[in-house]
């Protein structure tokens, strides 16, 4: 797997590290573990996916993660992502709004002795304000536009990597808030669920875009 990310551009040598050390296949349901280093994103149930290798990785050096941040996730899904960011920062703040995904993540982790994580079952879209300020914030389900809320709790000069889009696919973007404009960058086309929340998607766009 770490030859392939390599090929396809993935140069922080500390990112490929982490997605060497962290078990993918512990985050995969059994029926799939054939195919937990394939790299595809595959259902980890109540409709959500654990992204491909390759994302995840993108996602993660995007960050430019030098090994302190505090880093709000949004989305904690299966916990594979979060297992990468806890070996590469200081912090992990990780948000889910679906509980049995949450608690199977944090199960899974707590056994592979990760401890620098935080969960939260709520609206992601809404972010974490009481854990706020975020020096990173990485969001893995695709919103309409930059989140208000999640905007407003990053701190200056901090980077957002975040997939937008009305539609498959969509784009992935890293915002970088700056006194004098901020930096958006369109990084590359990609294909996530909808982002639930009061400050994304309703309810509804879950049922109908999956």
């Amino acid at each position: 797997m770490i030859g392939l990310l390599r090929k396809r551009g993935i140069t922080d040598e500390r990112v490929l590290a982490a997605m060497g050390e962290v078990p993918r296949e512990r985050f995969v349901p059994a029926e799939h573990l054939g195919a937990a280093f394939d790299d595809n994103a595959l259902p980890i149930g109540c409709g959500q996916t654990i992204s491909q290798p390759f994302m995840v990785a993108l996602m993660t050096q995007e960050l430019e993660l030098a090994g302190t941040e505090k880093v709000l996730e949004i989305g904690t899904g299966s916990g594979y992502q979060t297992a990468i960011l806890a070996r590469l920062c200081g912090r992990v703040v990780t948000v889910e709004r679906i509980a049995e995904l949450a608690e199977s993540a944090r199960q899974v982790l707590e056994s592979l002795s990760i401890t620098n994580v935080e969960y939260y079952v709520s609206d992601g879209s809404l972010g974490c304000p009481e854990q706020a300020p975020f020096d990173r914030i990485i969001v893995t389900a695709a919103a309409p536009e930059i989140p208000k809320a999640l905007y407003s709790q990053l701190v200056g000069r901090g980077r957002m990597v975040i997939p937008i889009g009305t539609t498959r696919p969509q784009v992935l973007q890293t915002i970088t808030r700056r006194d004098g404009g901020d930096l958006v960058v369109d990084v590359c086309q990609c294909s996530f669920v909808p982002l639930i929340g009061a400050g994304a998607w309703p309810e509804s766009a879950g049922e109908s875009r999956e």
